[in-house]
């Protein structure tokens, strides 16, 4: 069955807006100061930075080392490597090192041992970067809107405040996408995050800043949102670990901007961080007492699992062909797994996944249960009052707009929504949901290309926006995955795949990164290369 001609007129004025948008940026937009040849991030010195989080909360409990000590050296990372950067965007150091300064007195003065604070506070004493668009008690909470400019958070969002609760001590916040919904962490408040293997190059949005300030050593562990992509694309483009959690389980309370219309059923949150045994702990103590949906504590046997292989979406006309050194390494961990666990990985196909990036924007447009449809992005933009998309092209031409034209272009496809929702599109939705709730049901795994092709340069996305569809169909169907890396490109680029299971059993992609992480390596310092 064929698109229609109006699906398919769709599809034409999708890439004529989207080159025409990419050719005025390269046209118009000022010139980026190029790095200087060579250059990169300094190397990783100290060897607490190099400990996942896990462990440190285990050192600082057993008084190896002071969470004073392990707190100053992501000061001096942080202030070492986000000239580069432009990650973190607002920094709380000095409440951090107070914050530390009582928790090395709390353990002085516990009496009940090692055990209960464990038990208590997992993750007492350890730094946590934060995702500016989650709200965060008196640190800026604009989501990269120069109308927000000044905007700052009186509590915190459920997650963060769990992982304060569990000890956690936060070190700023990082930047996102205007409004948290493009690929590329770049607004006009904030400015651009750059990548921390190739400055040249984008870290991912919208999470971008978490992914870029992670992936650069300058944090150990952080939160980040998905309704697109917006964990997974940073963790891969910055070689980190990251996990989209079932939707449903983490509390989106106090986040901005807040989901509308259906969104709330495929937008979630989760941890991200550089080493994967950090992952499940994290996740159990976001989710609060909804970590009991997760079966988190039930121990998962690898060689009792079935896992497919999916190496692209089947050749959309929309999306870039995946390149081939993904597609080596995805074949890589196919041989790998079937020699070291006995497995029989089996490719598997889905039609339907030609048209991801149609049912991702088709989902992202439908209303709620009462029939109340999303707020539109050109609405978010003015702030409950819609912009002109044409308006602001304009101004933005004149150097006028306070907006990207990232955000300018989402408000330009807006409008080429017409009619009611493609039948066609959600028919192929509902078949690729049944055959893969069929195929995995409760013991499945599949692995599936993250991005057609590593960290793109910056701004390249303009160009290339259905490439998000890898990471965005996922979220429409609702399944947990695990971003995961696996070492770096001959370019010194982040590699990497999505590990997906079945709705509710995130602990089976939790334990396949812990796998990956052994056998590939997992994180690599990017001053290193």
């Amino acid at each position: 069955m064929a698109l229609s001609r109006l699906e398919k007129l769709q599809v034409w004025l999708l890439k004529a807006v989207t080159g025409l948008l990419y050719g005025l940026f390269c046209l118009l937009s000022p010139r980026r100061e190029a790095p200087a040849a060579g250059e990169q991030l300094p190397p990783v010195r100290d060897p607490l930075l190099l400990v996942s989080a896990t462990e440190l909360a285990r050192r600082i409990r057993r008084k190896e080392v002071s969470s004073v000590e392990v707190v100053r050296a992501y000061i001096d990372r942080i202030q070492e490597v986000n000239p580069f950067l432009n990650a973190v965007i607002k920094d709380r150091f000095d409440a951090a090192l107070q914050e530390a300064s009582q928790v090395d007195k709390l353990i002085e003065e516990e009496t009940g041992g090692e055990e209960v604070l464990e038990d208590r506070l997992p993750l007492l004493g350890v730094p946590l970067s934060v995702k500016e668009s989650f709200a965060l008690q008196g640190m800026p909470y604009t989501s990269g809107m120069i109308s927000r400019k000044g905007v700052v958070s009186t509590v915190d969002c459920p997650p963060v405040a769990l992982l304060k609760r569990a000890g956690a001590i936060p070190m700023g916040v990082t930047n996102t996408s205007e409004l948290c919904m493009w690929a590329e962490s770049n607004n006009h408040l904030h400015g651009v995050t750059n990548n921390p293997y190739d400055f040249e190059r984008i870290p991912g949005g919208s999470s971008g800043g978490e992914g870029s300030i992670l992936g650069g050593a300058g944090a150990v562990i952080g939160v980040g949102s998905d309704i697109g992509g917006s964990i997974r694309m940073p963790c891969f483009f910055c070689g980190i670990f990251g996990h989209k959690t079932t939707p449903g389980v983490l509390s989106l309370e106090n986040q901005y901007p807040p989901c509308s219309g259906r969104q709330d059923e495929y937008c979630s949150s989760g941890p991200m961080c550089r080493y994967a045994e950090d992952l499940l702990p994290m996740l159990k103590i976001m989710a609060g007492p909804n970590a009991r949906m997760l079966s988190l504590d039930r121990k998962v046997d690898l060689k009792t699992l079935r896992f497919f292989t999916i190496p692209h979406d089947g050749g959309s006309p929309l999306t870039y062909p995946v390149s081939k050194e993904l597609i080596e390494i995805q074949r890589k961990v196919v041989e790998r797994l079937e020699a070291d666990l006995g497995v029989n990985v089996q490719e598997v196909r889905f039609p339907e996944l030609r048209y991801g990036f149609q049912i991702w924007n088709t989902y992202m447009g439908l209303p709620d249960k009462e029939g109340k449809p999303p707020q539109p992005f050109s609405e978010l933009m003015g702030q409950g009052q819609a912009v002109w998309p044409f308006w602001e092209l304009l101004k933005w031409m004149m150097g006028k707009s306070e907006h990207t034209m990232a955000a300018i272009g989402l408000a330009l496809l807006e409008k080429i929504h017409v009619g009611e929702p493609s039948a066609f599109i959600i028919q192929q939705k509902e078949k690729l949901q049944k055959e893969l709730d069929e195929l995995l049901g409760t013991d499945g795994v599949f692995l599936f290309p993250s991005h057609p092709r590593v960290a793109p340069k910056h701004h390249h996305p303009l160009f290339r926006v259905p490439d998000c569809a890898y990471t965005g169909t996922i979220n429409i169907l609702g399944l947990p995955v695990t971003q995961c890396p696996l070492g770096l490109s001959e370019e010194g680029l982040p590699l990497g795949l999505q590990v997906g299971a079945g709705k509710l059993q995130d602990r089976l992609t939790l334990e396949v990164a812990l796998y990956l992480e052994k056998a590939f390596g997992g994180w690599r310092d990017p001053g290193a290369n």
